[in-house]
């Protein structure tokens, strides 16, 4: 192949490929927006001995990033594990 010439690959266009992470990631976000614009009535929540009114579009938004904080911080604590016993490894 000539120097000049690209293969039509992602590379050879300047562009990046999406992977699959981002591209699920982006599909749950659209899912869980259109599930709040969908779900607006207020609910009552009950915990424990304390009871609010909110939203449910805010109850779902709040659930959903305590879950992505805890995803993530299993996540940190995974790969400090692993470099852990990597460099007991050695």
């Amino acid at each position: 192949m000539s120097p000049g010439r690209t293969t039509g690959t992602a590379e050879g266009r300047g562009g990046r490929r999406l992977s699959g992470g981002v591209i699920a990631t982006l599909v749950g976000v659209g899912l869980l927006l259109v599930f709040m614009i969908q779900n607006t009535a207020p609910v009552t929540l009950h915990f424990l001995v304390w009871s609010w009114s909110w939203p449910l579009w805010l109850f779902t938004l709040v659930t959903a990033l305590l879950g992505a904080l805890v995803w993530f911080g299993l996540g940190v604590l995974r790969r400090h594990r692993r470099r852990v016993a990597r460099r007991a490894e050695r």
